[in-house]
């Protein structure tokens, strides 16, 4: 009785209407997940939704509390064409023409031998050095010059000196002239440095000559340029000398210069060196801490013997 019910049930359970029942349900399910997947597809997903979203509100939150930043010009130095006026107008960056200043044209104290030229007596001339330098495209003459020494009659003595001029020299005093006053001041003596000048400035662009009898002497060195005896306002004012004892007395304005020599035909501190240099100083208010920045001479003379105590 047990066996033909359980064997009742399972002809039930295989007949053709079971099975019947059970495609039609697995029929049903796959319509409505094709009808799920096909609604899927319609509908842009969270990844799609979400970042288009937060990336709009990011963007405009950003563009509304974001300064509006306006970044300061920098200072452009003038081209070498340039005509340059007696005054130089600096602005502060800002767009005020309240707060732009009108300064007066940088004073350049030039030194002479070794930094414009270099000069040797004729006759102890190295033997081709003339020959060589010429050849390697340096300019050089010949100068007669009066000695403070005097003849056995009497007469002042005369000296001769081949004189040897450092490479761009000519367009550096041109191009510097243009922003700048230009001081000549050395510690030869006028019967020789004069003529020099009257050849290598041939234009009259250095305004002022300063030979050895205005130089002074201190404590630690000799023949020293006071640059106050040119101008008292210093903030204005730079010595350019391959002799930095020469400027003890105002250490922050000077610029110690490579020196020069006729064995340099390929020396290019004019042009390439101090002209960049001086014309970044014209347009500062003050040069001193530009150039203590960049030579810390302070430091050197420190360390050379001279006490902080013997610059005013």
């Amino acid at each position: 009785m047990a066996s033909a019910a359980a064997e009742l049930a399972q002809a039930e359970m295989y007949s053709p209407k079971s099975i019947q029942v059970w495609s039609a349900l697995v029929n049903w399910f796959a319509f409505v997940f094709q009808i799920f997947v096909q609604f899927l597809r319609a509908t842009p997903s969270v990844s799609q939704v979400f970042p288009s979203v937060l990336g709009s509100g990011r963007q405009s939150f950003l563009a509304a509390s974001a300064p509006a930043f306006r970044p300061l010009p920098d200072v452009e130095l003038l081209d070498n064409d340039e005509a340059v006026p007696s005054a130089v107008e600096i602005s502060d960056g800002l767009g005020s023409s309240s707060n732009s200043r009108r300064l007066e044209k940088l004073t350049v104290v030039l030194d002479l031998d070794e930094t414009l030229v270099c000069a040797y007596e004729t006759s102890s001339l190295p033997a081709g050095l003339r020959t060589q330098a010429i050849e390697a495209g340096i300019t050089c003459f010949d100068l007669q010059c009066v000695s403070s020494e005097k003849e056995s009659e009497g007469k002042p003595k005369i000296n001769y000196v081949t004189v040897f001029e450092r490479p761009g020299l000519h367009e550096f005093l041109k191009q510097l002239s243009k922003f700048a006053e230009l001081v000549l001041f050395t510690a030869g003596l006028e019967g020789y440095a004069r003529p020099l000048v009257d050849i290598i400035d041939a234009e009259k662009v250095i305004s002022l000559r300063l030979y050895r009898p205005s130089t002074v002497s201190t404590e630690h060195r000799e023949h020293v340029k006071d640059l106050t005896f040119i101008s008292k306002d210093l903030r204005r004012i730079v010595i350019v000398d391959n002799n930095p004892f020469s400027f003890i007395l105002q250490p922050v304005n000077g610029i110690p210069c490579v020196p020069f020599s006729a064995g340099q035909p390929h020396d290019a501190q004019l042009l390439d060196v101090l002209l960049p240099l001086l014309k970044h100083l014209s347009q500062q208010k003050d040069v001193r801490s530009v150039l203590y920045d960049k030579f810390r001479m302070p430091e050197w003379f420190r360390e050379h013997g001279i006490p902080t105590s013997s610059w005013p």
